[in-house]
């Protein structure tokens, strides 16, 4: 596979804020992937980063150790090694403009074992009967978007969609993980896939993405902007929950449009500086780890982007080394990324107001571009 013409070949000094960046940051993500991928290699995208070009990338971030003396002992050598092992590329927007960031984050909220009068809005596990569908076992007539299904004597036919599940399709089948007090605050989590859960017996629980009923997603946001409710200039997600709050009994009108319904599964909060692991099947770097479009870019490819106008983060102009480690149904297309701001409240604050045109260079391993010089 080449290398798609959509990436057109630069050098360092082409990034802006490249000098300025903290490399030993985006090192250490990248590494996490170094190690995952002795386990399970990615799947290479569809532009032609090919995976296997990483291979010595990722053996030489193996053999930094926290327990000895790397070479990595400073910004400056993390830089380095990233300018040894790849060349930048800009990747153009299939619009001819520039790329588009968002922001996710992982939500952190109190929760109940069990149901009560205050927690009474259920986080599910998955289904039993809920199975995956592609091509080759699609029934007629079952929408080829659909990527799950419920499992029934006659074959896979469409599962139960968000209105559905929460007029009570999924009741008693004991699948609820964990009890909230507010529907909103459980509909984000679905948006974002993955949440920290303070239990009111005092223990701290993660829950991640498991499965998804399989119908198309529909965010509130532009349901509110198409119906007069909120220009689209300001949707953000604090916007969308001031909505709500201000128009309770309209709640359910607006979420039931968005069809799908989110399944999760209990995780571990191995480090508490971390966020969820997540489809690369590594935990994510707060303000290091970008999802993207996994169908076109291939996970562990760094990314350098150039947001001028986002200054959420730190109160400056974006332009940081970001690694490919997630992925999302919202996130398509070359030049779209989603940036990982971190878990809890703050980080929620930046996410949420997220949305910036950026410039993307992929960082392509040297063997993939014709003539690069060592």
């Amino acid at each position: 596979m080449s290398l798609s013409p959509l990436f057109v070949a630069r050098s360092f000094a082409d990034l802006p804020g490249w000098n300025d960046d903290d490399h030993l940051a985006a090192f250490a993500a990248f590494r996490r992937s170094a190690f995952h991928v002795l386990t399970k290699p990615y799947r290479t995208g569809a532009l032609g980063v090919d995976f296997n070009a990483f291979a010595e990338a990722y053996a030489e971030a193996r053999t930094v150790s926290p327990a000895n003396r790397s070479p990595f002992l400073n910004r400056k050598e993390a830089r380095a090694f990233f300018e040894r092992h790849f060349i930048p590329a800009h990747i153009r927007a299939e619009n001819g403009g520039a790329g588009l960031v968002t922001g996710f984050y992982e939500p952190e909220v109190e929760a109940s074992p069990v149901r009560t009068d205050r927690f009474s809005v259920p986080l599910l596990s998955r289904p039993g009967d809920l199975v995956d569908i592609d091509d080759g076992n699609r029934p007629p007539g079952v929408d080829s978007y659909l990527a799950f299904a419920r499992q029934t004597p006659e074959g896979p036919v469409e599962y139960p969609d968000r209105g559905d599940i929460e007029r009570g399709a999924l009741d008693r089948k004991g699948l609820e993980i964990a009890w909230l007090a507010d529907k909103v605050d459980v509909f984000f989590i679905h948006v974002q896939g993955a949440a920290r859960l303070n239990m009111t017996d005092g223990r701290l629980r993660r829950v991640t993405y498991a499965a998804k009923s399989g119908q198309r997603f529909t965010g509130p946001g532009k349901i509110l902007s198409e119906i007069g409710e909120i220009p689209l200039e300001k949707v953000t997600m604090q916007s969308i929950r001031a909505w709500f709050k201000a128009h309770p009994d309209r709640i359910d009108e607006i979420l039931w449009r968005n069809r799908s319904y989110i399944f999760f599964r209990e995780a571990d909060v191995e480090d508490a500086a971390l966020g969820p692991i997540a489809a690369a099947k590594v935990p994510l770097t707060p303000g290091r780890s970008i999802a993207v479009d996994r169908l076109l870019h291939t996970f562990g490819t760094p990314f350098h982007i150039d947001a001028p106008s986002l200054t959420a983060f730190d109160g400056k102009p974006f332009q940081r080394l970001m690694i490919a480690q997630d992925t999302g149904s919202a996130i398509t297309g070359p030049a779209r990324g989603d940036l990982f701001a971190g878990s809890g409240d703050a980080a929620g604050e930046i996410a949420g107001v997220v949305r910036n045109a950026a410039d993307f260079h992929a960082l392509v391993p040297r063997a993939l571009v014709s003539g690069a010089e060592r």
